[in-house]
């Protein structure tokens, strides 16, 4: 079995694998479900505040 010549493992130069506007709209995506998620975060919170606010009907 011959060895290849080049590098192994993650000593070999580095390579761009993707454009920056796939960087962009992948950074993008993220953020908006972040932000999203908060908001559904915060809107559960604070409906469950104000139903254990209200009682129960008896």
């Amino acid at each position: 079995m011959i060895r290849a010549s080049g590098a192994a493992g993650f000593r070999g130069p580095t390579v761009t694998v993707s454009s920056s506007r796939l960087t962009n709209a992948v950074v993008a995506s993220l953020a908006v479900a972040a932000l999203s998620l908060c908001l559904i975060v915060t809107l559960t919170v604070l409906s469950t505040k104000a139903t254990m606010a209200m009682g129960l009907p008896v």
